[in-house]
């Protein structure tokens, strides 16, 4: 908890390249402060420092900048590499950072933007979930288009965008359930909770509210109860993940309601039942329903649609797969392994878009069709299963080792040994 003034530590005559003095309490002009030009790296977020940003920093080869959560004010001045450092996309795995003023902003910076019933809702659920460290910027003082995890529409100020992380971003302190006020921001178009360990509790009837939102990811947390079919009426919806979470009960059959929907992951849950009967009005999203305890066999309708992935491994599934590929597919990638599966598969024509398949742990017997040599595979694994004869020779099928092959009845050839 070191206090006081740090403008001497800096200089034209100074060398030094990477500076770290964050989390304190010192309190200085930062406005006349001369950097050093060997500084690559300064970090000071979490002090009292007030003024502005001198533009000096513009010709500075920054790798790294943080002075948020202090009391700056003014214009950020524009050049160098000043403007490189921004909030990380969550839409790329979901590594934010906090970065110049994006995270506590002084209200001096700008105008209010903030939409001030937006700006209630979002306190709400802040005090919902004991208002933690984690969300410390929004404070009522301060913009709340501003605020950390936070985004608003560039046009309407309205706030579109709420993600919360766990891990990196620092909301593992975050607990509770997801409180009903979401459901009151109503331009929402993405809302996020991940890796959320101490979020408990029922996904909320009141997201059926959010008219406009379009990605829904609720993952790696503690969520329970059944997968709800209120869901369908987020007619917008693209993504929907629902994956590692303690979800039961069985999937509701409206989710095929949702025309826009690209992708869903219900993956890492613990759904019983068969799989719906999904008759899709849109394009068949990628679908991903691993690791659950899923019985029956894959409806027929199935066979009528076009995937890009499907992943239905490790369930109770079985019966027939033969009718899911075809030469008029373009399914890319395949993963039913693990299951009981039962099925000839010498005649079954497989797409040439296919580079995964996984088949391992069925009982599909027969033998490998010639036509796989064709197939640009990037994985193949038909291991545990009741195959016969010779692996055809050619293409990338001895480009994979025994392990994707052994352990059926009879199949031979290279990788294996000589039929």
């Amino acid at each position: 908890m070191l206090s006081g003034d740090l403008s001497f530590m800096f200089g034209s005559n100074k060398t030094v390249q990477i500076f770290d003095f964050s989390r304190n309490l010192f309190e200085f002009n930062l406005s006349d402060v001369v950097f050093p030009a060997s500084l690559t790296s300064l970090d000071l977020n979490h002090n009292k420092i007030f003024g502005s940003l001198p533009v000096e920093l513009t010709a500075l080869d920054f790798q790294y900048l943080n002075v948020s959560y202090n009391r700056l004010c003014g214009k950020i001045p524009t050049g160098g590499k000043l403007q490189s450092f921004d909030v990380t996309s969550a839409s790329s795995l979901l590594t934010l950072s906090l970065l110049l003023f994006l995270s506590l902003p002084s209200p001096c910076l700008s105008a209010e933007r903030c939409n001030p019933h937006d700006k209630e809702v979002l306190l709400q659920i802040k005090q919902s979930f004991n208002n933690p460290y984690f969300l410390a910027s929004w404070v009522p003082t301060f913009d709340c288009c501003d605020w950390y995890v936070v985004e608003c529409d560039s046009t309407t100020n309205r706030i579109n965008s709420l993600t919360l992380f766990g891990g990196v971003q620092g909301g593992g302190n975050l607990s509770g359930q997801i409180p009903a006020a979401v459901g009151d921001l109503p331009f929402l178009e993405t809302l996020i909770f991940h890796k959320l360990s101490n979020l408990t509790g029922p996904i909320p009837p009141a997201i059926a509210k959010l008219s406009h939102l379009k990605t829904l990811w609720l993952s790696w947390t503690n969520l329970t109860g059944p997968v709800p079919s209120f869901l369908s009426q987020l007619k917008n919806l693209t993504f929907l993940d629902l994956s590692f979470n303690d979800l039961t009960g069985s999937i509701p059959m409206e989710l095929s309601l949702l025309k826009n929907l690209a992708g869903i992951r219900l993956d890492r849950n613990k759904l019983t039942g068969p799989i719906p009967d999904w008759r899709f009005t849109g394009n068949a999203p990628d679908i991903n329903l691993s690791h659950n305890k899923l019985t029956g066999q894959i409806p027929d309708s199935f066979g009528y649609y076009n995937y890009t992935r499907l992943d239905f491994s490790r369930n109770m599934l079985s019966g027939d797969l033969s009718f899911m590929f075809g030469s008029n597919k373009t399914v890319q990638i395949v993963d039913f392994s693990r299951n009981t599966f039962e099925f000839n598969m010498s005649n079954v024509v497989f797409p040439a878009s296919l580079t995964s398949l996984d088949l391992n742990h069925n009982r599909i017997f027969g033998s490998l069709p010639v036509g796989l040599t064709a197939l640009q595979f990037q994985f193949l694994n038909v291991s545990y299963n009741r195959l016969c004869g010779k692996i055809p020779m050619g293409g990338k099928l001895q480009s994979f080792d025994a392990t994707s092959y052994f352990h059926n009845r009879c199949l031979c050839g290279a990788p294996l040994t000589a039929c």
